[in-house]
């Protein structure tokens, strides 16, 4: 009946049915295998682009991205997807000029540095967490976390770039204006450092979207897929996933789909690794 209702002939669907698999399914079964594997160790977090590119550059294999896409889909894998969430705040008065002036990249390590606090709750309390961010290669250069959200929260993350990448005098340190960082305290500590201190104006999505793109990152793959039972563990968790993956691992597409270590390797400027 199924014949006659599509039209086939019994025996045409019988060779059909004992049809041997073409070369270009196995093929594609090997890939998906491969793919499961890659989509594993990304902790579930890539979807098809750079699923494509962890095979292309990490595994040198030759295959097209909609080919990737395809078989992602047909295998039920994607990657973490954002859910956007709106904060309304009042900011402070500025207390630097704003030297970036949306130019989000920089032509050498060191040059240009984010920064930004973000914050998430467990079971027993928040856990705030501070970052500088190097325009350049997209590196963790420095972070902090804590459970306050206080001025020695970023000062901290400060000193640990400072200590990390020891910058020439000059080097621009781009933030928001929240009152860590336009306390008197911040402001010494960049002046003693010989750092140039940078605001952007207020009210603009894109101001800050180098660093406000990472902390989107680290709320989908990592602080949302699970609860948190204390501030331990959470604290652990994204101190892991900084310094674990995202440093030498997690492969960015502003950098060619490279990960921040790759990235910075030719470059003889880098003084320690962070």
């Amino acid at each position: 009946m199924a014949c006659r209702v599509l039209k086939v002939s019994r025996a045409g669907y019988y060779e059909w049915r004992g049809r041997p698999a073409s070369s270009r399914q196995i093929a594609d079964e090997q890939l998906v295998t491969t793919i499961r594997q890659v989509h594993r160790d990304s902790r579930g977090n890539y979807g098809s682009p750079r699923v494509h590119a962890e095979l292309r550059l990490g595994l040198g294999l030759v295959c097209g991205r909609k080919r990737v896409t395809r078989l992602m889909r047909a295998a039920g894998l994607r990657g973490v997807c954002h859910q956007r969430k709106h904060h309304h705040f009042k900011p402070d008065l500025a207390t630097h000029a704003d030297l970036v002036k949306r130019q989000f990249r920089a032509d050498a390590p060191d040059r240009v540095w984010f920064t930004d606090i973000t914050q998430h709750r467990a079971a027993d309390g928040w856990v705030r967490c501070c970052a500088v961010i190097d325009a350049f290669s997209r590196r963790f250069v420095g972070w902090s976390i804590a459970d306050h959200i206080r001025t020695e929260l970023v000062v901290d993350a400060l000193q640990s770039a400072r200590w990390q990448r020891r910058p020439q005098a000059g080097t621009i340190v781009h933030a928001d204006r929240g009152t860590q960082y336009t306390s008197w305290l911040f402001g010494h500590r960049l002046r003693a450092a010989g750092l140039l201190g940078s605001m952007g104006r207020v009210a603009s999505s894109v101001e800050y979207a180098l660093v406000e793109s990472f902390w989107s990152s680290m709320q989908r793959e990592l602080l949302d897929r699970q609860t948190w039972a204390s501030r331990t563990e959470l604290a652990s968790a994204m101190f892991e996933w900084i310094r674990g993956l995202v440093q030498p691992r997690r492969r960015h597409s502003a950098l060619g789909y490279r990960s921040p270590v790759e990235y910075e390797a030719p470059h003889t400027t880098v003084v320690t690794a962070a």
